[in-house]
């Protein structure tokens, strides 16, 4: 059986948790040690990004996070971090944490509706100056 993306996403939302606007942003503001992971493309993180966020873009995330590849992200190796994913409307960030969560990551949450989602709400975002 074939699955539409829409499925896959709504199967991978029926086993993460997600998180609302003002769920993210009361989270945020207790547990100041969640790590943001924006997993849009880079073009689209150098246009705005929440706060001190880092850029992994959903492609290579499973590469990133793997201690045994040579180019992984160093300082999302701990499965214990506390990591909420965002990408522009909720999708890929999704599928993103549901990877975690099958990567061995216990405490991951998603961005219901991503960055749109807050920038609707009418939260702040950094947006890249240029060098």
């Amino acid at each position: 059986m074939a699955y539409s993306t829409q499925e896959l996403v709504g199967q991978a939302r029926a086993v993460i948790a997600e998180w609302d606007v003002p769920a993210a942003v009361q989270a945020l503001q207790a547990r100041p040690g969640i790590v943001l992971l924006d997993v849009r493309e880079p073009a689209e993180f150098g246009e705005s990004r929440i706060g001190n966020a880092c850029n992994i873009p959903r492609g290579v995330l499973e590469f990133k996070v793997d201690p045994t590849y040579p180019a992984c992200e160093k300082t999302l190796l701990d499965r214990n971090l506390e990591i909420l994913v965002y990408c522009k409307t909720g999708g890929r960030s999704a599928l993103a944490a549901h990877t975690l969560r099958l990567l061995g990551y216990d405490k991951v949450a998603s961005l219901a509706g991503g960055i749109d989602a807050w920038k609707n709400d009418g939260q702040a975002t950094t947006v890249q100056t240029p060098a």
